[in-house]
């Protein structure tokens, strides 16, 4: 189905999307009971890095990367990361937790003033990087699920992962379009 005829997303009371492929990350853990949903983290990610339609991020998020298939992988295989969404190039979304759990995408962070943003957070990874631009497919598919996530939660803030750990993190990007999402 072409991204522009895309229905749209719609986000449960158990925090999961659809439509939307799930496949579980592990590396989750629930919310501390005040925190709230009010803010969404974009990320872009590749693996390996700079190349596109593998299957090293899934890997990645559920703790199966093999650390020996490419010589980046041995220096993350032993991370315990995940994000709750990630965005393909060609729009398919993929969900990793639900929207209830704090997925581990943020790490060390903090919005004005509000440390630990994987509290507050629903994380999105862009299939990307820092050196090239995402794909028309992909901003229709990221504007269909920040719909669906303003319905659901109060999100009041849609930062990128620089934004909130500065200095740590540089995605999404200089060429991710801030002007294509509301």
């Amino acid at each position: 189905m072409s991204p522009e005829l895309l229905p749209p997303v719609e986000i449960d009371d158990l925090g999961m999307a659809s439509p939307c492929q799930v496949i579980l990350s592990p590396n989750t853990d629930s919310r501390p009971a005040d925190s709230g949903i009010d803010m969404i983290v974009v990320h872009n990610i590749s693996l390996p890095p700079n190349q596109f339609g593998g299957n090293g991020i899934i890997e990645l998020f559920t703790n199966t990367l093999d650390a020996t298939e490419h010589p980046y992988y041995a220096t993350i295989a032993h991370l315990k990361v995940s994000s709750h969404f990630l965005i393909r190039r060609d729009g398919q979304l993929i969900q990793f937790a639900s929207c209830l759990q704090r997925a581990w995408h943020a790490g060390v962070s903090s919005w004005q003033g509000r440390e630990r943003c994987n509290d507050f957070s629903i994380g999105i990874e862009l299939e990307g990087s820092d050196d090239c631009a995402f794909a028309n497919a992909q901003y229709l598919s990221l504007q269909a699920l920040i719909d669906a996530l303003k319905k659901r939660y109060p999100i009041r803030h849609i930062v990128g992962h620089s934004q909130i750990a500065p200095g740590r993190k540089t995605d999404p990007g200089p060429f991710f379009d801030w002007q294509r999402i509301t």
